[in-house]
């Protein structure tokens, strides 16, 4: 299975997922259960890409969160970036890497430079930041991404553009942002769209490496 070539989908996944299920933990096994089920919900948006980006980045956060930690969003960004790294070093058929550098590499050029996902701007316009911080933070985060694009570095890519889609989702989850609006149709309509080749490959992974230390699912399901 190529990136390049296929792009792994609920259906062969879900099969994939019968064939090697009795090998998995119980953690793994209830993971990429729930993972699958809203994998499979977002794939039957076509046209509404709100609810696709949301119902991926449930199936994401399924596969990855350990602990919910309702205070600080910056532990939950260190906590999926570590997920992320452990995924990128167990990924030895390059689908990420395929992925990000035949497919998208402009989509995230795009995204990285849109400030409208840069949460540093929503701090200025909230008055926390200065105009001239939020600015000279916007710099340095565009200049290691195009860095890291031109080194071909995977995981610092993959840290800049989570953080990106990150403050994405935390824009449509807690309403701030309309249902199907044109002011921020171009970063909803990329970011489903690579959530959309991630997620697959994250929940790949995961069961084509079942010895791996995954954690714990948030919410186990309990007798």
């Amino acid at each position: 299975m190529t990136a390049s070539t296929h792009r792994p989908r609920f259906p062969a996944l879900k099969a994939r997922q019968r064939e090697l299920r009795d090998g998995f933990s119980p953690a793994l096994a209830l993971r990429t259960h729930r993972a699958l089920s809203w994998l499979n919900r977002a794939e039957m948006e076509v046209d509404d890409h709100d609810a696709r980006f949301m119902f991926l980045w449930i199936s994401f956060n399924a596969a990855y969160a350990n602990e919910i930690n309702t205070q600080k969003s910056f532990s939950e960004r260190r906590s999926l970036m570590r997920f992320m790294n452990r995924l990128v070093d167990s990924d030895k058929e390059n689908l990420f890497y395929q992925m990000i550098w035949r497919r998208y590499a402009q989509s995230i050029r795009l995204l990285i430079d849109n400030r409208y996902v840069f949460q540093p701007f929503w701090d200025h316009v909230n008055g926390t930041l200065s105009n001239a911080e939020w600015r000279e933070m916007f710099t340095k985060s565009k200049s290691s991404a195009h860095r890291a694009l031109g080194r071909m570095d995977t995981k610092k890519l993959f840290a800049i553009t989570f953080d990106r889609l990150y403050t994405l989702r935390n824009q449509l989850v807690h309403g701030g942002s309309t249902w199907n609006s044109s002011a921020n149709r171009s970063q909803v309509t990329d970011g489903a769209r690579i959530l959309g080749d991630i997620v697959p490959i994250v929940i790949h992974l995961m069961m084509e490496n079942p010895r791996q230390l995954w954690g714990d699912p948030c919410y186990p399901v309990v007798e």
